[in-house]
């Protein structure tokens, strides 16, 4: 059992094309280049790492591998130091395969309609308005911390009908999970866990008081044999809603303003023209997509003419797919409004993100929201951005001057 315990050290990468690493501190920083490398050598590159991974390059290899459940599969959905035993329901419907996967991913579909985001959002720019208030006075404002961070924490707090009070106890289990854990089994373990008797508490509540949220919901919902849901399943879904709601959105809001800060053009562009914040937010998304997912090879077979052999994980990154330029014209440019823009920032294939409706209303109000209140704001030159490692990539650090420079 010692691969649970011990955290596993990875040496720094010295050839990218051979031996990438994407929780290298150098990809965290930067992977534009790094992509770009891996690219030019080939549309599927292989490391020995993380017990053997493979990573598509081109937006054509990524899209093969997303639309293939038979050659791979998404039991397991992050490309970690150890493969442990799946567990059963881990996350439906991320972690499933068809033909369990389609009835999952159906019954969230309905509290993720773009009419739901609309009765949503009133809540949503009150949310932003708060957090505003909370620091407009300072001149000055980690936007990460204390802005990008807590909006989708708080607004998927008050779908699940759980106090958004708690968002600090959310963020520790995602951080967990979500950058620990690939390299540290045990943290991965106890948040996993933590999650679930935060969950089994709440649903044991609502036994003898129902509520009107998504908790609610699930625990309402039969499977396609007209069953209730196994707790298990409700459980996973509810650890996905939390996990997969909270960081992405963070992640491309913190992304979008940290491309405003630096590009002042754009952002005078989007005050004058609010209209095109819709059309922007797109862009901001291909160009900064924060999501790489992961699938396992579970039978041999070629993607773009390359091998992939069985046993190995796949690095499925569609934020590298998202600056191929085969697929976008001037793909390492931010063209806030890019018209043909079919980017992969919410996956390709049955796994497109379930959440793409609320993530886009959450950014577009982000922005609205701050543009209105903050139109001028720059980086601190005194401070240091820092970025997330591993499968979410986002601004952790986002420290910002607000107002007219002197």
């Amino acid at each position: 059992m010692s691969d649970v315990s011990q955290p596993v050290a990875h040496p720094p990468v010295t050839d990218w094309i051979n031996d990438f690493d994407h929780t290298d501190p150098q990809w965290t920083n930067d992977p534009f280049p790094i992509w770009e490398e891996l690219r030019a050598a080939s549309p599927v590159v292989h490391t020995e790492r993380f017990l053997g991974c493979y990573m598509p390059t081109t937006y054509e290899a990524v899209r093969e591998i997303a639309n293939d459940t038979e050659h791979f599969s998404s039991r397991r959905i992050i490309v970690r130091d150890v493969r442990p035993e799946v567990a059963r329901n881990a996350a439906p419907p991320i972690t499933s395969d068809p033909p369990v996967h389609k009835p999952a991913k159906q019954l969230l579909l309905p509290p993720f309609t773009p009419d739901a985001m609309k009765k949503l959002e009133p809540r949503m720019r009150a949310i932003c308005n708060e957090l505003i208030d909370g620091f407009i006075a300072d001149g000055k404002v980690d936007a990460a911390a204390r802005y990008a961070k807590y909006i989708p924490v708080r607004a998927i707090a008050h779908m699940l009908g759980i106090p958004e009070s708690d968002s600090d106890l959310f963020i520790n289990w995602i951080h967990m999970i979500l950058e620990v854990g690939i390299k540290d089994e045990t943290k991965l373990l106890e948040a996993v866990h933590e999650m679930s008797d935060y969950f089994r508490a709440h649903i044991e509540e609502r036994r003898s008081k129902p509520t009107n949220d998504l908790i609610s919901y699930l625990m309402n919902a039969k499977d396609k044999e007209g069953q209730p849901l196994e707790e298990s399943h409700v459980l996973g879904s509810l650890r996905l809603l939390l996990i997969a709601g909270i960081d992405t959105t963070w992640s491309a809001i913190g992304s979008s303003l940290w491309h405003l800060a630096r590009t002042p053009a754009d952002r005078e562009r989007l005050i004058a023209e609010p209209e095109l914040i819709p059309t922007a937010v797109e862009e901001l998304l291909r160009a900064y997509s924060p999501v790489t997912m992961a699938r396992e090879v579970v039978k041999e077979t070629t993607v773009s003419g390359c091998p992939v052999k069985a046993g190995n994980m796949v690095l499925l990154s569609f934020p590298a797919a998202n600056r191929d330029p085969k697929m976008f014209p001037d793909a390492d440019k931010v063209v806030i409004d890019r018209r043909e823009n079919r980017h992969a920032a919410f996956g390709l294939g049955i796994h497109r993100c379930v959440g793409s409706n609320l993530a886009r209303m959450e950014m577009q109000v982000a922005l609205e929201e701050w543009l209105k209140r903050i139109p001028d704001f720059r980086l601190d030159p005194g401070g240091t951005v820092t970025w997330s490692q591993g499968t979410v990539r986002g601004p952790r650090q986002l420290p910002f001057l607000l107002g007219k420079a002197m």
